[in-house]
């Protein structure tokens, strides 16, 4: 069956969103001419792939499950915030907040992303085949945040349990947030999370894990002076 498609120009994104929430929804569907919309494709709940032929603006993708979202462009503030599963893939850059709160599920940027990348994630796993902004990573608490090039300051500040795995170099790391040693474990982890994210070539070994220090778990006025 060939894909259903909606085109932005000459239909209303509120039809669209409300056409794509339909019960049992399945198949393959298309958003031509997003041209930087809003709140393009968000809420899905249901097995479908969704390819949005374009630029969005803020939150596309936002509170996605199960659907898988191709965005054939860059993405604006937020894309695949807070996602429970499915994927969103963006073919372009993403602007800041990726993948923010999300709690499962598979974000890929094949681009760029912006700062604040990851914040609180809850359990996504996050693939960034470029450089990421300061900020990314804080306060992660759990998942998997996968970057092939730069990160900027802050990286991880005030994180949890969410696992980073870093290709270039890191501008600075935030607080609580250290270094940590790659064992087998890790190095099978981040093999399988570069495949799904079409990164076969990259060696594991070039990359490096940083993670929770632990010290800042629990409030002590000797380390008042790292919040």
């Amino acid at each position: 069956m060939a894909a259903l498609r909606y085109n932005l120009r000459e239909i209303p994104l509120r039809e669209v969103n409300s056409a794509l929430h339909a019960p049992d929804l399945d198949g393959e569907f298309v958003i031509e001419n997003p041209a930087g919309a809003h709140n393009v494709a968000v809420g899905l709940n249901a097995p479908v792939t969704v390819t949005i032929a374009g630029h969005v603006g803020y939150y596309a993708a936002g509170m996605n499950q199960q659907a898988e979202v191709i965005i054939d462009g860059n993405a604006g503030t937020g894309v695949a915030e807070n996602m429970m599963s499915g994927s969103v893939w963006v073919k372009g850059n993403a602007s800041q907040s990726a993948g923010a709160t999300a709690h499962g599920g598979l974000l890929v940027v094949e681009g760029d992303a912006a700062a604040r990348c990851g914040i609180s994630m809850k359990g996504v796993d996050i693939v960034v085949g470029g450089n990421v902004g300061h900020m990314s990573a804080f306060m992660a608490q759990a998942g998997r945040l996968v970057i092939r090039g730069d990160a900027g300051e802050a990286l991880g500040d005030s994180i949890y349990e969410a696992r980073l795995y870093v290709r270039g170099e890191v501008a600075s790391l935030g607080a609580d947030c250290i270094a940590k040693p790659m064992r087998d474990e890790h190095h099978q982890e981040l093999e399988y999370l570069l495949k799904t994210a079409g990164f076969d070539d990259d060696d594991t070994k070039s990359y490096t894990r940083y993670g929770s220090a632990r010290s800042l778990y629990h409030f002590h006025v000797d380390n008042a002076s790292s919040y």
